[in-house]
């Protein structure tokens, strides 16, 4: 076989491998997928009247979904984290770097496993927005598509991220605290409140992170609403964290152990 082959041969069996895992052990995805939902009824259903300013709920879950979209995948992958740590502790990982495998593939499973489980996320709690009232009537199929891949390109930039804070941490505890920024980043974002509405102090935190522009990229395409800028620094933000993901687990992959 070439290496070609071997690569994906191995990397097809360390897929298989994390998402055996995520079915065997589904209670640490659905603990995190609550926080998102949880969010989306709280948000709307109790504070939505008085967060819309007047222009009722209706309003507003249609200005608070794209956001809690993108927390959906931000809380996602903290799993991936502690998945990553906890191969780390139990030996596994030394384990495959004695095998006669590709060694891409070990991170390759975890993070394209991850990518489809923060998928599968985003659809469950966007049909939970759904349920609640939200509509996308003016978006076209090309604008979908467009929602659909900065979703996936974020989670892709975010997972790398993750795996490579689970690999950094001691034990499994220690990924998930590591990883708590993915969940609180959005929370200081633009996806309850618009930036405007903010103290002026605080408005440059809330802007210049990665969650913000990808969710008004994201509520633009849904919601028709202006884009700007935000795209291509979103797509910035995706490739950046990419890039600095893929090095950083790989260097900590193929560190002797000490």
């Amino acid at each position: 076989m070439s290496s070609f082959s071997l690569a994906v041969r191995d990397s097809s069996t360390m897929l298989r491998r994390n998402l055996l895992h995520a079915r065997r052990y589904p209670s640490l995805t659905l603990n995190l997928l609550l926080t998102p939902v949880m969010l989306l009824l709280l948000f709307v259903y109790i504070f939505g009247d008085t967060m819309s300013g007047g222009a009722g709920r209706s309003a507003y879950i249609a200005y608070i979904v794209p956001g809690i979209l993108l927390m959906t995948i931000g809380s996602t992958v903290v799993g991936t984290a502690v998945s990553v740590a906890t191969d780390m502790n139990e030996g596994i990982i030394a384990r495959f770097r004695t095998m006669a495998i590709h060694r891409g593939s070990v991170l390759f499973g975890h993070v394209v496993g991850s990518v489809l489980q923060a998928v599968i996320s985003v659809v469950l709690v966007g049909a939970v927005g759904v349920a609640m009232g939200f509509r996308s009537t003016d978006a076209t199929v090309v604008e979908w598509l467009a929602a659909f891949g900065l979703l996936v390109l974020f989670a892709l930039a975010v997972t790398w991220i993750a795996v490579g804070m689970g690999m950094g941490s001691p034990n499994a505890e220690a990924a998930s605290n590591n990883a708590m920024p993915l969940i609180l980043l959005p929370l200081i974002s633009s996806a309850f409140v618009p930036l405007h509405s903010m103290p002026g102090w605080f408005q440059p935190i809330a802007q210049y992170q990665p969650f913000t522009p990808a969710i008004e990229t994201l509520r633009g395409l849904l919601l028709g609403t202006e884009i700007g800028d935000n795209w291509w620094i979103a797509l910035a933000w995706c490739l950046g964290l990419s890039v600095l993901g893929h090095r950083w687990s790989k260097a900590q992959f193929d560190r002797d152990p000490k």
